[in-house]
């Protein structure tokens, strides 16, 4: 708690000193024309120089912004080629899957239609089994 009082005093009194440092500044500055000038052109110097600095964080700001985005558009462009991959995957497992079941329905009519000639023929279930058994035995 000290602490946090003392550092809000500190700030207030550096604000206070600067505060009295910039008004007896200006008033030497209406005294002394020479000092007055040459007060100005620092000023503007230095005004010049946080611009220019300013100038040169917003650039900097706005390369990494950029850097950013390309990145952003790359990845974006690899995960969409990577969804058109497995969309093409499904798309061809889905055919695959569409043609095998087509492969068991024909299967399974080839396989009743036998069934059906075995039937006619005196062929029963489990007549065959009893006698493939005995054949073992």
């Amino acid at each position: 708690m000290d602490a946090i009082i003392y550092s809000g005093l500190y700030h207030f009194l550096t604000f206070d000193i600067y505060c009295y440092c910039l008004s007896n500044l200006l008033d030497c500055m209406k005294h002394d024309p020479e000092v007055s000038h040459e007060i100005e052109k620092s000023f503007t110097d230095m005004l010049s120089e946080e611009l220019r600095l300013n100038e040169e964080e917003a650039q900097k700001k706005q390369q990494r912004a950029d850097v950013a985005l390309l990145e952003a558009k790359r990845m974006t462009s690899q995960y969409q080629k990577e969804a058109e991959k497995c969309n093409f995957g499904m798309d061809t497992c889905e055919a695959a899957r569409e043609r095998a079941e087509e492969v068991l329905q024909e299967q399974r009519k080839l396989s009743a239609t036998w069934e059906f000639r075995a039937r006619e023929r005196g062929w029963r279930e489990g007549l065959m089994r009893s006698q493939v058994n005995q054949n073992f035995e």
